[in-house]
């Protein structure tokens, strides 16, 4: 899934109107949410910018180095989140437990749509990777129809939370444009994704 999606998904499910007794967890919720896909912004941050490589040798080699799947895996790993869960419940931290149900939630939606690009969700435990039958990006793996479908639970979402009050509106129509922005970047960074 795109990462503005995983921020939609995460505030519709697990944000909600705090009550005026306890403080607003939407930035636990919404760090959460993109947590898991941060390392791959300083990924291609460093591969094409600093280090100038092309989008062909990023995607079809350099994302597959063992040192950045590492660094991907150890943000995306299930076991990694579970025992966090279990100090953060322990501790009585509202706000990591809903940072880390975010990152759970951004996993599991991850572990459907992913091919050969999956993330190892049970490391550092096993090398194992699911290999989705649907990509959310690739054409030839059912992408363009997973993204529609995506685009509309966007779309949908961010009415959910624009129709909320305070920070979740914002929310809401802040994950509408960065979708908005996200995909006119894939089209233009990517065009032979768009053809199918």
């Amino acid at each position: 899934m795109n990462t503005p999606a995983h921020l939609v998904v995460s505030a519709v499910l697990l944000g909600r109107e705090p009550d005026h007794s306890r403080p607003s967890l939407w930035f636990p919720i919404t760090f959460g949410a993109v947590l898991p896909d941060l390392p791959m912004f300083v990924f291609y941050f460093f591969e094409r910018i600093w280090a100038g490589r092309s989008e062909m040798l990023i995607w079809t080699e350099r994302y597959y180095d063992p040192n950045w799947q590492n660094f991907f895996d150890t943000f995306n790993s299930l076991p990694l989140i579970a025992i966090a869960l279990v100090i953060a419940h322990w501790r009585g931290s509202k706000p990591f437990i809903a940072l880390l149900l975010s990152m759970a939630l951004h996993v599991a939606g991850d572990f459907f749509v992913h091919r050969e690009d999956g993330h190892r969700h049970l490391f550092p435990l096993t090398d194992w990777h699911f290999i989705s039958p649907v990509s959310y990006w690739d054409p030839a793996h059912h992408g363009l129809v997973f993204g529609s479908f995506e685009a509309l639970g966007v779309l949908l979402g961010s009415i959910v939370l624009i129709r909320r009050n305070g920070v979740w509106r914002r929310i809401g129509i802040g994950c509408l444009a960065i979708y908005i922005v996200f995909g006119a970047f894939a089209i233009f960074a990517f065009p032979s994704f768009a053809q199918g």
